[in-house]
């Protein structure tokens, strides 16, 4: 998956990736709202996790301009405990969740899954298509019900794709979701696709290119 962190405390942006990303995910950490207007305005997101109390303003303002143009990107609000009145107005403006200072980090973490889960329509973790799977909670990929040990940006595609099944995978998505906003070549993203279709070989799956579109998981009738 791939989320957008806007929190001004290093230490709990810190906390954050630590816990977000191992398990396979994207994380990108801004500590201003400009910065995170800047990003949603390049970048699709799975998810926000996002502070009321920035430096260049309120959270809920950034909340607002996504719900008004119809950006429905699940968000979980970060409040102080005391904050009462923003939680309950974070909600209505159309926050998914809130999670109060302190947080535990497990909850955190189970509280993402939910809502990922929810907003995909999933009834659990796991993304599955035919025999490959893959589970966002414990970063296990599975073929035929075997482990996958695959390198961290080859589980990102994989999630990204398995997200598609059947669908096109925007390349500028993929590619996202893999290097974030690093600069890359221009054929690093087709680098990992063809380690990933070799990982796949025989297993009734395969990645076909849609040229100037994208990639597509698809049964092999071959």
């Amino acid at each position: 998956m791939r989320l957008l962190i806007v929190e001004d405390d290093p230490l709990i942006a810190r906390s954050l990736v630590q816990a977000l990303g191992p398990l396979g995910n994207t994380v990108e950490t801004f500590s201003r709202l400009g910065e995170a207007r800047a990003a949603l305005a390049h970048s699709l997101f799975d998810l926000i996790v996002l502070d009321l109390g920035l430096p260049d303003g309120n959270g809920l303002s950034l909340l607002a301009e996504l719900r008004e143009r119809g950006d429905a990107t699940p968000v979980m609000i970060l409040t102080a405990r005391d904050g009462v009145d923003e939680r309950v107005r974070g909600l209505d403006l159309g926050a998914d969740d809130y999670l109060a200072k302190p947080f535990s980090l497990a909850e955190l973490e189970a509280r993402v899954r939910a809502l990922l889960r929810r907003s995909q329509q999933r009834i659990d973790n796991r993304l599955q298509f035919g025999q490959l799977c893959f589970d966002p909670a414990s970063g296990a990929a599975t073929l035929r019900g075997e482990l996958l040990a695959l390198p961290r940006r080859e589980l990102v595609l994989l999630e990204g794709l398995l997200l598609h099944a059947g669908r096109i995978a925007p390349r500028e998505l993929l590619a996202d979701r893999l290097f974030g906003f690093g600069e890359v070549g221009p054929n690093a993203l087709e680098v990992y696709i063809s380690r990933l279709r070799k990982r796949l070989q025989g297993s009734g799956l395969r990645i076909r290119t849609l040229r100037g579109m994208g990639y597509r998981l698809e049964d092999d009738p071959a």
